[in-house]
């Protein structure tokens, strides 16, 4: 029990967040052992359960409250059908509330199943009624065993009017509540024993001797069974050795604080040490050193790089970030400070440690707008837990979604594809004008259709690439054209040349000569929609230059009215264009910069963070800049919200000097970052992230992918600040390519390295140990299906070698 008292510490100790611990996933039983009414009714079929403080001192609330799947809400608000909240809620249809006292019997129970309830009674109802919340199955034991200490210490509050700190271990052992077994809340029958009505002991209530034993065997046992898993579980994760530290040049910051460390089982920081002292020196040129040491210990040595994934949180004067062993392993360390001058001061010494070692330029050169844009950028916006009232949950098969349990009559050669000759799926083109996507491997494409059931239907390959005069390549980028009709290919040895092949014959059909000394690094559509019509011009972009590419133009492709280029080498590595044909272009440093048309100066330039910008995508509207790096996104507002240009956007006219648009860098939190790297011993490493788009389509989700994981992010709440705004699927294998189908956020396609599948983004979870360690449950769209995840079903794969 200590060490659960250890865990809650941190939690109660953190008195600016309303709710002190919160189950997220479960649902909700209202369960009758003894009533005519019938034996258990489904109050909330997903819910989320927490404890929260209230307006009084010493009073807690238990709260269960709904959780709407998207578009739910509204839908129930028009016809209640069979998954509506009972009548008898009224005005509690999203939310019930419970005062915890000692009168609710509040306990849990983990039965031999690994089923784990929370249950308390139900003062309203008839006696022997309970409330049961039965948690989903990727809640770990070691959460409710925290919930459940949680809920004794506010009951403890409650009764003593004491701190729970006072709480010796027979104070609280009153609030242990191990009566007899919690019933079955959705059983094939009532249970046999039906004992008479009293408020006193099991024996009292008509229970026989046989029965009474029987009952108190049980309930004994679960008692043991909840205390030696939570034991079993709830062992710390401990702290690895110390790496040895060079010798510091020049120190950058020093400051005291509390340390703590994430631990795996419980999902919470625990407290190891309250007072350390964090150092960030200079070690080398380029090179920088964090250090964090007490008095008694040196607790940890980590370079300064990207990976440690760095976030700042003043309302909670709280720095999280992932520390990495030299066996790969990664850590979540928090730093606590006293005040929030002293977490700025460390903020600042830390934040030039790593922009020097990306940019190797001297952080005092820069302006100080820059400087304080840099800072922003790497602090947590998502202030608070808001209500998870649209989340996404598992669904077996959500608007015609083919869920991906495994047929019985499906062999493996069935279901796994490889080629002899070692070539995975590594691009993938979704088609605008026509159903269909391409999928590169190797030398050979695929081409699936879109099924009106939400599918893949594997249709023909190409089997062949090769240039007019006959030399097979592997495409290095490809794009869709002129209302999906041709695609346009680069290949990596002829930088200076594209090509175009007519899908209808499936054949390269033109070499495009584009410029003798300008080389084509990447290529962007003229408009954002321009695949979807007759447009046949088309952006390229060199090292240095931003260009436009007419293959009408007889000899060079290039337009040399629309080029403009830098005698500097700016390293542009992306480029997407708005509905309007405004120009987004970004670099290996990490800058972007905003063009209304091509030919003439950008009309904005966003600074560097210092990753390089492997992707890039615009809104259609141009409001919004989505930027990937390799370890976290960056959504930028391009709209200007005051001064002179007040509603225009940046890429026509100019931000004001010192009101540079506010970055809002999406990351996995540092502690999902070392589960990630905990189970897959990989680096993380960000696939070019994309909007849902569609003509008539508003931006409402991003996706990427890294490793075996795909990720969504809910636009609306990130924007709103929401903790965690993002979803998760994880397969066996990496993800090669991701891509939303075009006109929806609902289905997302996805290439793995033998495989291609559509799968709904409501099969996507929220970030729990079990969905990120994998397993069963995640292939089979909510249903345990005894597959491995990342197998998929012989309708929605390729199912042929190309």
């Amino acid at each position: 029990m200590f060490m659960l008292r250890n865990v809650t510490k941190y939690l109660f100790g953190d008195t600016s967040k309303e709710s002190i611990v919160e189950i997220s996933q479960g649902q909700l039983y209202l369960v009758r052992p003894l009533s005519p009414k019938g034996y258990s009714e489904l109050i909330f079929k997903d819910a989320a359960a927490s404890i929260r403080r209230t307006g009084q001192e010493f009073q807690y609330q238990l709260v269960v409250q709904r959780a709407y799947e998207e578009g739910e809400a509204e839908l129930l608000g028009e016809d209640e059908g069979e998954d509506g909240v009972p009548e008898s809620l009224g005005a509690e249809k999203d939310e019930k509330t419970f005062l915890l006292d000692e009168v609710l019997h509040f306990r849990s129970e983990i039965r031999e199943g690994g089923e784990k309830v929370l249950a308390w009674r139900d003062l309203s109802g008839d006696p022997g009624d309970l409330y049961e919340f039965v948690c989903d199955r990727s809640v770990h034991a070691g959460e409710v065993g925290t919930f459940e200490m949680v809920a004794i210490k506010c009951q403890y509050e409650r009764k003593t009017r004491k701190h729970q700190e006072t709480a010796t271990e027979a104070d609280l052992e009153q609030f242990n509540f191990t009566e007899q077994p919690i019933p079955s809340a959705s059983p094939l029958a009532s249970p046999t024993v039906k004992p008479t009505i009293s408020n006193s002991s099991s024996k009292a209530k008509g229970l026989t001797e046989t029965e009474h034993t029987e009952l108190a065997g049980k309930a004994k046992a679960n008692s043991k069974m909840k205390k030696s898993t939570r034991e079993r579980e709830n062992t710390p994760t401990t702290a690895p050795k110390s790496a040895t530290h060079p010798v510091g040049t020049a120190t950058l910051t020093k400051e005291h604080a509390e340390l703590h460390l994430f631990d795996f089982d419980s999902g919470t920081f625990i407290l190891q040490d309250s007072d350390v002292v964090a150092t960030v020196s200079e070690v080398g040129t380029w090179q920088y050193w964090l250090q964090i040491m007490s008095s008694e210990k040196d607790w940890l040595g980590q370079q300064v790089v990207a990976d440690i994934n760095p976030v700042f949180n003043f309302e909670y004067l709280s720095f999280i970030f992932n520390h990495y062993t030299d066996d790969g392993s990664a850590y979540s360390w928090l730093l606590r400070f006293k005040d929030q001058e002293t977490e700025e001061r460390f903020q600042g010494g830390l934040m030039q440690a790593l922009w020097e070692q990306l940019n190797e330029t001297k952080w005092q050169k820069t302006d100080k707008d820059e400087q304080q844009y840099v800072l922003d950028a790497f602090q947590d916006l998502n202030m608070e837990d808001a209500p998870q009232e649209e989340d996404e949950q598992d669904s077996a098969e959500e608007d015609g979604q083919r869920s991906e349990h495994y047929d019985s009559d499906e062999s493996e050669d069935d279901v796994v594809v490889r080629d002899s000759d070692g070539n995975v799926n590594s691009q993938l083109a979704v088609g605008y004008k026509h159903d269909r996507s391409f999928v590169v491997r190797g030398s050979k494409i695929g081409v699936f259709k879109h099924t009106p059931n939400n599918n893949l239907e594997f249709s023909t390959n190409i089997s062949k690439v090769e240039t007019p005069g006959g030399k097979l390549f592997s495409p290095k980028k490809v794009m869709l054209h002129q209302e999906d009709s041709n695609m346009i290919l680069q290949s990596e040895d002829n930088p200076h040349s594209l090509y175009r092949m007519d899908l209808e014959y499936g054949k390269i059909v033109d070499e495009w000569k584009v410029h003798d000394d300008i080389p084509v690094k990447t290529f962007a559509p003229d408009k954002k929609f321009a695949q979807m019509t007759g447009e046949q011009t088309f952006l390229g972009i060199s090292d240095n230059a931003l260009y436009r590419i007419d293959p009408r133009l007889s000899g060079n492709k290039m337009v040399d009215s629309e080029l403009k280029q830098y005698t500097s080498k700016n390293a542009f590595s992306a480029a997407a264009t708005t509905e309007k044909g405004y120009i987004a272009v970004a670099s290996d440093k990490g800058d972007i910069r905003l063009f209304d048309r091509l030919g003439v100066r950008a009309k904005t330039q966003i600074p560097a963070l210092g990753e390089p910008i492997i992707g890039l995508d615009v809104s259609a509207d141009g409001h919004w800049v989505l930027a990937t790096c390799r370890t976290y996104l960056l959504l930028i507002d391009a709209l200007q919200h005051d001064g002179k240009n007040e509603g225009k956007l940046g890429f026509e006219r100019s931000f004001a000097k010192d009101s540079k648009p506010q970055p809002r860098r999406l990351g996995l939190s540092p502690s999902h970052v070392a589960q990630f790297q905990y189970e897959t011993k990989a680096a993380l490493s960000f696939t070019p992230a994309r909007f849902n788009t569609g003509v008539d389509d508003k931006e409402t989700s991003i996706i990427t992918a890294t490793g075996p994981f795909i990720i969504t992010w809910n636009m609306k709440k990130v924007l709103l600040g929401r903790k965690d705004p993002y979803t998760i699927k994880r397969y066996e294998e990496e993800v090669k390519a991701d891509d939303f189908k075009y006109g929806s956020d609902k289905n997302v396609i996805v290439a793995l390295p033998n495989e291609v599948n559509m799968v709904a983004k409501q099969s996507f979870r929220r970030p729990t140990r079990e969905s990120i360690a994998g397993g069963a449950r995640l292939s089979g769209g909510g249903r345990a299906s005894g597959r491995k995840s990342g197998r998929l079903a012989r309708e929605s794969i390729v199912e042929e070698a190309y």
